[in-house]
């Protein structure tokens, strides 16, 4: 036998042993999987006997509930019904119910009398279930009719009474008005002649009967009753007549009114349901109500109106945004934000149907209003603010009938209630810096304030000036010009102080209302930039009113706001002026409140503005701006030439300019461009292309351009002639040269970004504006047959246009011919030349920062373009003039100079100011800023000679005359010569 100890028979040994890990895993593993099974297996027999415990539990419950209705059948004996109620039982509970109508309380014979309250809360409690449950059934009727004969008071038995307590307390507890609204619910709106609705009402109104007002159950039942049945869509709409009725008379709306506590409701649809329900009841009962039952309902109506929010109610159409549009400027972030962040917040909400809308509508109705304004009590004031100031957020839509109804409403005049109850004299603590502006000690206060701000501010777009200053003959101001000036006082305050702390969360609400920190900064400064504006038209303030800062304290501020605004970048420049107001303090003091700074400071931080763009677009090279852009313009043709030779820079344009004139025979004339040649060009050009009988240009009385709203105008090569004349005033202000042209006011609020409202109007069609003055005031304007509508003559083709859908075929009326102004007003100012206006500031804006013009009104934008409009102050000059060569101020030809230029009328010393400096208005800060100065050096002795310029030095090269009328002959020549620069 041969043994081999190789190959695969060879026995292999492992020396290492058994592997400890894998066993004691497979050892866990088994023994998890055996507890599991285990406790599985445990569960499931708890499970089976449970299911075994409740089965035969039920099988007992039935096997009882069958034997006691067996033996109620046979007997009558109540004890077993109320033992065999449960599934099923709907047939045994009518059977009982019409035992119980034949017999009344007799089929409780033979129940001892302690027990009968126990067994009837039974029953009723199964009734209720069974009839809510199934409310269109044919017995449904029958078992409520019962229900209600056993939670009714009887006039003769007292037992009755507690018996109907007792049962009408249980079932509260058992959920009655929840079960209630669940019948209501399944009933079809329209199925107003089901037989059940009657009794549902009743049962909805008996705890009021039965329970006295100081029971904690009629306070229950009342929060119970808003809770599931006044929030039942269309509640009033689901009930036939002698049930809304009952429900009409029997709900104690006062009661409920005046528990101050209501329900919340998260939902806004269900608010808005409430809200509705509520009105239709409280309305038609306002009138003849008590002054606590009306707050209350103020109370109320204000939290359900907040509840709902503007998402609730009919979203704003265009055609009535035009007031609805506030007063602030077009680029503002805030206008409909109105106001805000909170209403944001809310979302979409379905639209309320026509039934629930009209309902709503109660709420702006004029009978509506005027009640509550006429019936709340003085101590009640400031709840009635919350409430229309609410009322006025949340339907946006209404706000243009709402607003004037109110002002014209209340004790002789609304809005001066509001001021002299609710504002003059309440807001000292504050002014006089006692409290903060969030202080709690205000919060009584801010309603008041803020619907005033709404009110005034929406009456002051149809208000004209006349009627503003309260003229003669004219209707008046609600307010004085003392109060306003008070009223502005404050508003600046506020408005400045939540400006200057911008960097406090804004986000927060007012004390006591859902208006945040930064709609109220909208709305005051809305209120006061409107006030600000006829005071500079006409004013009746001191100058230092609207000052804010201690002269002290201005030389810091402008620091900080030309250091915020170096700082800015790109993005920053686009934002609105809330948003930059956010960002930096100063610069939104700056955007929005621009008088609280003086107007010489302000153009102060302009030119620094502009020297730090200068620099930052490097338009500076070495000590000297070097020309980078040379231009030829013919005599006869500047501009055409100017617009060859510049509209194609754009931007660029902000950069020097050198001008090279040639002659009407084609030579070019002599002089190098140190800037009085380009001044001149300017000068001519803003003459030439700002002539209003190109076509682009219309002139009002005053002789004030604005652009020409002909379609002509609107043409593509006319809308690039705009953007070159914006471009151009752009790079005249960015040069401080002044240019002797007058724009109309309303077309320099659009520079800073305001939108035009009635009041423009004059600065453009004085005879337009006062025909709308007189239907303003005018006592049947139905009687002046007029619709929505304005007509366009051009070229003797007229064409008539609607200002709102179907306007052809609506009426002006006493209701909405405030709506047909503000449409007519904003037709003309800002449709009609929409894209003018839009080319000609898309060029300004290439060479200017539109925001630093908002710095200043129209009347200082005025003055920046073309200076002061006053009578030039010759001393002044004088003053402020060098003198070279043998000149000096006691020479006899200075001294007779002297005498001749203050001889000189007003319509000649501009001349001569123009002849020296190219620009016939003095500086904006008096003479002592020309720059250069105002020069004057010997020419020659002969007497024949005319004097002659150099406006690039602002030099007057005067001979030396030793006669005075020869003097005042030749200055006047040579003023009056309009030549070239070869003059000099």
């Amino acid at each position: 036998m041969a043994y081999s100890f190789e190959g695969p028979n060879r026995r292999h040994i492992d020396l290492a042993g058994s592997s400890r890990s894998s066993t004691s895993t497979a050892v866990l593993g088994s023994a998890r999987e055996a507890r599991l099974a285990r406790e599985e297996q445990r569960r499931r027999e708890r499970a089976a006997t449970n299911v075994q415990k409740v089965w035969r539990g039920r099988r007992e419950a039935r096997a009882w509930r069958d034997y006691c209705a067996d033996v109620w059948k046979a007997t009558g004996s109540v004890p077993y019904l109320v033992g065999s109620l449960g599934p099923g039982d709907e047939k045994r509970l009518v059977q009982w119910c019409a035992q119980f109508k034949q017999s009344g309380l007799d089929v409780m014979n033979g129940v001892p009398l302690d027990r009968v309250p126990h067994y009837l809360r039974a029953i009723s409690s199964r009734i209720l279930t069974v009839a809510c449950a199934e409310p269109l059934s044919p017995s449904a009727s029958t078992l409520l009719s019962a229900l209600v004969t056993l939670t009714a008071v009887s006039k003769t038995a007292s037992h009755s009474t507690d018996l109907a307590r007792t049962i009408l307390g249980h079932l509260l507890e058992r959920d009655l008005y929840k079960q209630l609204s669940s019948a209501y619910q399944i009933i079809p709106i329209a199925s107003k002649a089901e037989p059940a609705l009657p009794y549902l009402t009743t049962l909805a109104t008996a705890s009021f009967t039965v329970f006295a007002p100081t029971d904690p159950a009629y306070r229950f039942a009342l929060l119970s009753i808003t809770s599931y049945i006044l929030s039942l869509p269309l509640l009033l709409n689901r009930l036939p007549i002698p049930a809304l009725t009952h429900l009409s008379s029997h709900l104690p709306l006062q009661a409920l009114l005046t528990t101050h506590v209501h329900p919340s409701f998260p939902d806004p649809v269900v608010a808005r349901d409430v809200l509705a329900n509520m009105i239709a009841l409280v309305s038609p009962r306002l009138a003849s109500w008590s002054g606590p039952a009306v707050t209350g309902w103020l109370i109320w109506g204000t939290a359900l109106m907040r509840e709902v929010g503007p998402a609730g109610f009919q979203p704003l159409s265009s055609a009535n945004a035009v007031l609805a549009a506030t007063a602030l400027d077009d680029d503002d972030d805030t206008v409909l934000t109105t106001q805000s962040a909170a209403r944001a917040r809310r979302g979409a909400l379905p639209p309320p149907d026509s039934r629930t809308l009209t309902r709503l509508s109660t709420l702006t109705s004029s009978s509506h209003l005027l009640s509550l304004i006429s019936k709340t009590p003085m101590s009640s004031l400031t709840v009635l603010y919350g409430y229309l100031l609410t009322l006025v957020d949340v339907w946006v839509e209404r706000r243009d009938t709402i607003l004037p109804f109110i002002a014209r409403a209340g004790r002789g005049g609304f809005e001066r209630e509001i001021y002299r109850v609710g504002i003059r004299g309440k807001w000292s603590a504050f002014i006089n810096g006692a409290v903060s502006l969030r202080s709690e000690t205000l919060t009584s206060v801010w309603p008041a304030l803020l619907l005033l701000t709404e009110i005034y501010s929406h009456a002051l777009l149809t208000m004209g000036d006349d009627e503003f200053f309260s003229a003669p003959n004219a209707p008046k101001n609600p307010f004085s010009l003392d109060e306003l000036t008070e009223l502005s006082g404050l508003l600046l305050k506020v408005s400045f102080t939540l400006y200057w702390d911008g960097g406090e969360d804004l986000s927060g609400t007012v004390p006591g209302l859902s208006v945040t920190w930064e709609g109220v900064r909208e709305r005051t400064t809305q209120l006061l930039v409107q006030i600000r504006a006829r005071d500079s038209r006409r004013p009746f303030t001191a100058p230092e009113h609207w000052h804010m800062l201690p002269p002290s304290d201005l030389s810091s501020f402008v620091e900080a706001a030309v250091f915020e605004e170096s700082k800015s970048d790109v993005r920053t420049k686009s934002l609105s002026k809330g948003q930059m107001a956010r960002l930096s303090p100063r610069l939104g003091v700056l955007n929005n409140l621009p008088f609280a700074i003086p107007f010489e400071v302000r153009v102060g931080i302009f030119r620094q503005f502009v020297r730090n763009d200068i620099q930052s677009q490097g338009l500076y090279d070495g000590f000297m701006r070097r020309p980078r852009h040379g231009v030829e313009v013919r005599r006869d043709h500047i501009a055409e030439d100017g617009y060859d030779g510049l509209n194609g820079l754009g931007p660029a344009l902000k950069g020097p300019v050198a001008i090279t004139f040639r002659d009407q025979w084609g030579n070019i004339e002599a002089g190098i461009d140190g800037g009085g040649v380009f001044k001149e060009f300017l000068t001519s050009l803003t003459k030439e292309a700002f002539d209003v009988n190109r076509g682009l240009w219309l002139a009002n009385a005053k002789q004030e351009l604005y652009p020409n709203p002909h379609s002509y105008a609107r043409e593509g090569r006319q809308l690039n002639w705009f953007r070159f004349m914006g471009r151009i005033l752009g790079k005249a202000l960015y040069d401080g040269i002044l240019v002797d042209l007058a724009f109309a006011p309303f077309f320099l609020g659009k520079w800073l970004g305001k939108r035009s409202f009635f009041d423009d109007l004059a600065s453009l069609d004085p005879e337009l504006y006062n025909g709308l003055v007189y239907l303003k005031h005018c006592e049947s304007p139905e009687d002046l047959s007029l619709n929505f509508t304005v007509t366009d003559a051009e070229l003797g083709v007229t064409r008539t246009i609607d200002l709102m859908p179907n306007g052809s075929n609506i009426t002006v009326t006493r209701e909405n011919r405030l709506r047909y102004i503000a449409l007519v007003a904003s037709y003309r100012l800002n449709v009609q030349i929409r894209p003018q206006c839009d080319a000609f500031l898309e060029g300004l804006s290439d060479v200017v920062d539109l925001k630093w013009l908002r710095m200043f009104d129209q009347r200082e934008l005025q003055i920046l373009i073309g200076g002061v409009e006053e009578e030039i102050n010759v001393e002044d000059l004088e003053v402020n003039t060098v003198y070279g060569g043998v000149y000096d101020e006691k020479d006899p030809t200075i001294q007779l100079f002297w005498k001749v230029v203050k001889s000189f009328s007003y319509q000649e010393r501009r001349a001569l100011l123009r002849f020296v400096t190219s620009c016939s208005r003095p500086p904006l800060l008096g003479f002592g800023e020309l720059n250069p100065k105002f020069a004057m050096r010997d020419a020659t002795s002969d007497q024949t000679r005319l004097p002659t310029s150099s406006t690039c030095v602002n030099l007057l090269k005067l001979p030396r005359y030793t006669n005075e009328r020869i003097l005042r002959d030749k200055l006047l020549t040579a003023i009056n010569a309009n030549a070239g620069f070869d003059l000099s």
